[in-house]
Formats: C-alpha cells, structure tokens, sequence
C-alpha cells in the first residue's frame, strides 16, 4: 500500500508544471529532492544530532542515481561508500565513546591526519585510472579529488572529528565550482548551502569541543 501510493505520488511529480520547469532549466525534481534532504542531514549535524545520518542515507541514494546518470562517476561510488560511513557513524555516535557510551567532539591527530592524507592520495590515483577508461565521464581529475576528500572528512564526521567541517569547507567550495561548469545549477547551489553550514558546524562543534574541554578544569576549581 506504501510502496503503491509513492510510486503514484513521484508519478504525478514527474508529470507537474513545476519538474518540466525545472528540466527546461537543466534540472529535475529528482535532483532538488536530493538536495533538499542533504541540506536537512547536515543541517541536523551541526547540533550532533544522530538523525543526521538516516536522513543522510535517502540522500546517498538519491545522488547515487543522480550522479550515474549525469556521468560523475567516482561521486556515484562514493555515495555506496558513504551508505556503508553512514551506517558506521550511527553506530559510532550512540555508542563510540569511553565504556559504549555517546562519542563526543575531539580533533584529529597527526597521525590521523597522515593516514588520512595517504589513503586520500591512493584513493585519488585509484580512481583517475579507474574513471579515465569510462566513456562520459565529466571532470575526471576534479571528480576523483573530491570524492577522495570527502571519503576522509565523512569518516572524521563518523568520528567526531572536528576536523571534518574544515576539510568539508574547502571540498565543498571546489564542489560549487564544478556543478556550475557542468551546468548542474541546483546541486551547486546545494554544496553551496552545505560550505555554509559546514562554516556553522564548525564554529559548533569548537565550542562543544572547548566546552568539554573546560570541565575538567571547571571541576578540579
């Protein structure tokens, strides 16, 4: 019964004024949905809410179909990866702190941050061979850069590292860039939305960071 009333519903959206307006300007109402929720999940994020990551998983499947089509292939991967992150942060921010209990904001070592660095540059290089050899692809190089950069700053999101945000301001900005090359206006203007909010999560999250921070001392006073 569910599944037969959706089924009529995106029907009836795909036959409205509204989506052949949007396809007469290079978009569809399959894209402005995907943008809508990803804008809803990390917009739940910046309060630490865990619902950030359900929401986050309807929007990797909706970009999944999106970007295969459009041909951004190594994006269209990443979001099967992102499916498997997404489900691993869950877990991790009910359960990943000291003794199963909530995990909490810290920063990245560096360590971290040298695994992190060379696992982006294998993933990079992995996907440009990989991608180059696919017909349609669009942007290649660019495509492969940064997806490699947000397989690492979604698992410092799934650790609570507040590194992540600072990662994602930077992805985010060559993110806008390359949807307003490929004429996919609105999903540029969603990672525009998300580099905004990547801004606010950031200045959040520090202060959740330093807030925690200041306990100890707070305590032995």
């Amino acid at each position: 019964m569910v599944l037969s009333v959706a089924r009529d519903l995106i029907v009836q959206l795909h036959g409205s004024s509204f989506c052949a307006w949007l396809a007469a300007h290079d978009t569809s109402c399959l894209e402005l949905a995907a943008a809508s929720v990803g804008l809803i999940s990390v917009f739940l994020a910046i309060p630490e809410s865990v619902w950030n990551w359900p929401t986050g998983i309807v929007n990797v499947a909706l970009y999944a179909y999106l970007f295969t089509k459009q041909g951004y292939y190594a994006n269209a991967g990443l979001q099967i990866v992102y499916l498997a992150l997404s489900i691993y942060g869950w877990y991790e921010w009910l359960h990943g702190g000291r003794a199963r209990t909530e995990l909490r904001v810290s920063r990245a070592s560096a360590r971290v941050w040298l695994w992190s660095i060379l696992i982006g540059v294998a993933t990079f290089v992995l996907l440009c061979t990989i991608t180059r050899r696919i017909p349609g692809g669009a942007f290649t190089f660019t495509d492969a850069a940064t997806v490699a950069a947000s397989l690492v700053a979604e698992w410092m999101l799934a650790r609570k590292y507040l590194d992540n945000w600072a990662l994602w301001i930077v992805v985010d900005a060559v993110y806008v860039a390359m949807f307003i090359a490929g004429r996919n206006y609105l999903t540029a203007i969603n990672y525009l939305g998300y580099f905004v909010l990547a801004v606010l999560g950031y200045v959040a999250w520090k202060r959740s960071f330093d807030a925690d921070r200041a306990v100890p001392v707070a305590t032995a006073a």
